[in-house]
């Protein structure tokens, strides 16, 4: 399959040299008002203009992103004469350019149409991803998840056009994050690292990426959002686009259906969602994932190789709990059990048959999760 891994930019101020090596002249930033308003882009900006480079900006995506967000950025683009993309924020940003991409690509077919695997099927605008939190690792894959504005459906555009030409992974920028998003972004990149590894559609190099990215997690997510020192935010950095390259070629798990699911409805926050679950899932996994676990334990030097494989998964398991717990993520989320058929049909949509999981769910298991993940009692 042809993946390509983004060429890695070191520095934000660099992007306009790059830029000129390609023959592009005129980016449009896609980026959401947070990131504008605490100045990250002004460095960019500043640099751009001093290349001679003229630029426009679309700031108004939002958590989620929506079809709305993707159709007001694209008439910006069309509208300035844009020629190429610079994607600046966390997942959302991401996913919105590579909608506008894809939308510049096939000007004739709808977001809704390219929804699904290998839709795209076109060369996209040159993209430079720049990730300002250490989570999504979206500045690897060829992911756009979009939510339609009409009926909140949350559904992915899959396509190898859609990986960005280059990320920047530029500590600098992830300095001024608020403790909340550094924890959940950072856990959001280790759910990616762990159901690329536990899955079943991994190879040697996405499970090395995977090990590498996790241990890195460990290590330094804490560190990251107690300590804020710049070694730990570019591991962390490193770990996300790590994790990034494994899932985009190995695929997530039940996790991220889950998730997936809670962020259409609720707009709940996808590295939030992810945290509260993956524990849930990792422990109804059983036996199914325990040696894998046990393989992550090992790695990681939290048990010696002599311990058994549901005593090496139970010490994943437990750590990440113990990480939620220091970083104040909660351990269930506010859910309507009125809503529990929808969300648990969405899940299953999404991740049957396409997610290579270690042992499959139906609707009704998926079901019990939500349950599980609301705090609620078992409804008949």
């Amino acid at each position: 399959m042809p993946y390509k891994d983004p060429k890695i930019i070191d520095k934000v101020q660099d992007i306009p040299t790059v830029l000129k090596q390609n023959g592009k002249l005129k980016p449009l930033i896609v980026t959401d008002k947070t990131v504008r308003s605490l100045g990250l882009t002004i460095l960019l900006e500043e640099k751009l203009v001093a290349e001679g480079l003229q630029y426009a900006v679309f700031d108004g995506v939002v958590a989620n992103p929506t079809t709305d967000n993707v159709a007001g950025a694209l008439k910006i683009y069309r509208e300035g004469k844009c020629d190429c993309l610079i994607a600046f924020g966390g997942g959302s940003p991401m996913d919105c350019a590579k909608g506008v991409g894809a939308l510049v690509a096939r000007p004739k077919k709808t977001l809704g149409k390219l929804g699904g695997i290998l839709k795209v099927r076109k060369k996209i605008p040159l993209l430079v991803a720049v990730p300002t939190t250490a989570g999504t690792g979206s500045e690897t894959t060829l992911a756009a998840v979009i939510v339609d504005s009409k009926t909140r459906h949350k559904y992915a555009i899959n396509d190898f056009p859609l990986i960005p030409k280059y990320a920047v992974l530029d500590e600098e920028i992830t300095m001024t994050l608020p403790q909340n998003v550094v924890a959940t972004t950072g856990m959001d990149a280790l759910t990616h690292a762990i159901e690329a590894f536990i899955g079943k559609s991994g190879n040697r190099k996405t499970r090395a990426d995977a090990l590498e990215a996790i241990k890195l997690v460990f290590e330094n997510l804490e560190k990251s959002y107690f300590e804020k020192t710049a070694e730990s935010r570019k591991n962390m950095l490193i770990a996300s686009h790590k994790a990034g390259r494994a899932f985009s070629k190995s695929y997530v798990g039940y996790v991220h259906a889950l998730a997936h699911a809670l962020g259409g409805k609720y707009n709940t926050p996808h590295g939030l969602a992810n945290a509260v679950i993956l524990p849930l899932v990792l422990e109804e996994y059983a036996k199914a994932a325990h040696k894998k676990l046990w393989k992550i334990a090992v790695y990681c030097g939290l048990v010696p190789k002599t311990v058994g494989y549901s005593e090496g998964a139970k010490a994943v398991i437990e750590k990440i709990k113990r990480m939620n717990v220091d970083m104040g993520i909660p351990q269930t989320l506010t859910l309507n059990p009125e809503d529990l058929d929808e969300l648990s049909r969405y899940a299953e949509r999404e991740a049957n048959p396409l997610y290579p999981v270690p042992v499959l769910w139906d609707r009704k298991k998926l079901k019990k999760m939500y349950l599980k993940i609301g705090g609620l009692n078992a409804i008949d």
